[in-house]
C-alpha cells in the first residue's frame, strides 16, 4: 500500500512524508540519521557529538585554561600554599576520584579547604561545617578552591563549562534515585555549569535540589553552544564577586 502511494505521488507531482508510529518516544532532541540507506531515528542528538563542536570546545578550553594558569595561578598558588600550610597540617592540594564523561573515573584537584579528615570522600560539605579551615572558608566563598581544576581541563578530564562532577559515592547513589541522571555524563564535567549559576551549587538539602540540577545539566548537554559557555563563565565571575548564599 505504501509503495503504491509513493508511485502515485511520484507520477502526480506530489511529495510523501512518513511519520513513524512511535509518538510516545518523541523528544525535542531527536533527529533522523542514515545508516547506509536505512533511516534511523536518533532520540537524543547532542551538539557536542559533531567534530567541529568538539574541536571548538576543546580549543576554547585549552586557550582559556592556559590564560588562567599563566596570568593567575602562576602567582596565586605560592600565596595560597603558604596560607594553607600556616593554618593546618596536610597537603596543599586535595584530590578526589570523580566520574567524568562516560562515567570514566579521574582525579579531580582542588585547593585543600578542610582539615584532613576520613569523611572527605563520602560526606558532602554542609553549612557551618567544622572541618573547614578559616582560609578554606574564604576560598570556598570566592570559589578560589576550584581553580586547580584548570589543570584537569588541560589534561582533558574536564571542561571549563559542563555538569559539575560529583564524588563517586554520590554518583552511584543518584544514578539509582534520580531519573535520567547519567545523561549528564554524555559531556565532560565542568569547573562551572548552568546549574551552578541558577542557584543549584554546593550542598544537596532537598531531593528537588539534585533533580533540578540534573534537569539543568541535561538542558546544557542538549543545547550546548560556545555562546552559552561564555554566558555561563561571565555569570560565574559575577556571582563570585557578589557572593552566593550556597557558597560555603
Amino acid at each position: 500500500e505504501l509503495g503504491s502511494l509513493i508511485n502515485y505521488a511520484d507520477n502526480n507531482l506530489k511529495r510523501i512524508k512518513i511519520i513513524p508510529d512511535n509518538k510516545e518516544i518523541y523528544t525535542r532532541a531527536m533527529n533522523v540519521e542514515l545508516f547506509g540507506s536505512v533511516p534511523v531515528l536518533n532520540l537524543r542528538k547532542l551538539p557536542l557529538e559533531t567534530d567541529i563542536a568538539k574541536y571548538t570546545k576543546r580549543t576554547f578550553d585549552i586557550v582559556f585554561s592556559l590564560l588562567v594558569c599563566i596570568l593567575l595561578l602562576s602567582w596565586l598558588v605560592p600565596i595560597i600554599a603558604i596560607l594553607i600550610k600556616s593554618e593546618s597540617k596536610g597537603p596543599i592540594f586535595f584530590k578526589q576520584k570523580r566520574h567524568g564523561v562516560g562515567k570514566k573515573e579521574f582525579w579531580c584537584y582542588k585547593f585543600r579547604s578542610m582539615a584532613v579528615n576520613k569523611d572527605s570522600d563520602t560526606k558532602m560539605m554542609t553549612k557551618n561545617d567544622t572541618r573547614v579551615t578559616k582560609i578554606g572558608a574564604f576560598m570556598r566563598k570566592t570559589s578560589i578552591d576550584e581553580l586547580p581544576q584548570f589543570f584537569n581541563v588541560l589534561k582533558g578530564d574536564m571542561s571549563v563549562v559542563g555538569p559539575r562532577p560529583h564524588m563517586e559515592a554520590h554518583t552511584n547513589q543518584y544514578q539509582k534515585s534520580v531519573d535520567k541522571y547519567l545523561v549528564r555524563h554524555f559531556a565532560k564535567p565542568g569547573i562551572t555549569g548552568l546549574a551552578q549559576i541558577k542557584g543549584y551549587r554546593g550542598e544537596i538539602i532537598e531531593a528537588s535540589d539534585i533533580i533540578n540540577r540534573t534537569r539543568l545539566d541535561i538542558f546544557y548537554v542538549e543545547k550546548w553552544s560556545l555562546y552559552l559557555d561564555i554566558k555561563i563563565i561571565l555569570s560565574t565571575v559575577i556571582n563570585a564577586v557578589r557572593g552566593e548564599e550556597k557558597a560555603y
